[in-house]
């Protein structure tokens, strides 16, 4: 897993394979990546409806494409889960409403978390 810890870490985007490929910020926390879509964030279609999805993690650096994987998708408690969504918060560049920016989350958005699946051996 250390290619795409060190890739999801240095990176604050990743490239998702939905509808379309789809650009989301994410960040890394515990092990997985997580985001927010939805209620005024980055809108991706049908994500918390997928068990999986395809993620590409591009280098910082030059763009290229560093690693594609497959991983696990899971709808966050936001309630129990306050690390994560506070991890999330940190990384949100220029929201509008700082101060309420979780609240929002927990009333208008879904906080996915996506665990890299292991690689077959």
């Amino acid at each position: 897993m250390g290619v795409i810890e060190e890739g999801a870490k240095k990176s604050g985007v990743l490239w998702l394979s939905l509808d379309r490929p789809r650009l989301a910020w994410h960040v890394w926390h515990d092990g997985a990546i997580y985001l927010v879509t939805g209620g005024g964030e980055q809108e991706l279609p049908r994500l918390a409806e997928e068990s999986e999805v395809q993620v590409t993690l591009r280098s910082k650096d030059n763009g290229a494409r560093l690693i594609t994987f497959e991983a696990s998708v899971e709808v966050v408690d936001q309630a129990t889960a306050t690390e994560a969504v506070a991890a999330l918060a940190k990384e949100r560049l220029n929201a509008v409403d700082g101060a309420g920016l979780t609240a929002r989350w927990a009333a208008r958005s879904t906080v996915i978390r996506l665990t890299p699946r292991e690689p077959a051996s």
